[in-house]
C-alpha cells in the first residue's frame, strides 16, 4: 500500500510521516508513505493507493475527490485530533479502514 499525505506546505506532515513509518516498521506492514504540499497532488497521485489530507486543507477534499474520481483513489482528511497528536498508529488504521471500505 502506498499512502500520500498532503498538507498546506508539505512540511507539517513530516513528523506524522515519521511516526506512521515507525508504526509500520513495528507492525511489519507493507506500506510506503510520502508527503507533499497539496499543490503537488496532481503530479504524484497516480503513484499512490490513497491520499490523506491534513486538516488545514480539509476544505479541498471534495474538490480533489471530484477532480480525481476517475482514478478511484480514496481521498480523506485526517482527523484533527489524530493529526494534532501526531498519532501515526491511528492514521495508519484510518488508511487501512478506508481502503477496505472503498
Amino acid at each position: 500500500m502506498r499512502i500520500l499525505l498532503a498538507c498546506a506546505s508539505g512540511f507539517s506532515t513530516s513528523i506524522l510521516v515519521e511516526r506512521m513509518k515507525s508504526y509500520v516498521q513495528k507492525e511489519k506492514l507493507d506500506i510506503t508513505i510520502d508527503a507533499v504540499s497539496e499543490g503537488r497532488i496532481a503530479s504524484v497521485i497516480e503513484d499512490f493507493d490513497l491520499v490523506l489530507l491534513g486538516p488545514q486543507v480539509s476544505h479541498l477534499e471534495q474538490k480533489y475527490r471530484k477532480e480525481f474520481q476517475d482514478l478511484n483513489i480514496p481521498i480523506q482528511t485526517i482527523s484533527m485530533m489524530d493529526y494534532g497528536m501526531m498519532d501515526g498508529e491511528k492514521v495508519i488504521k484510518q488508511a487501512l479502514k478506508l481502503l477496505r471500505k472503498e
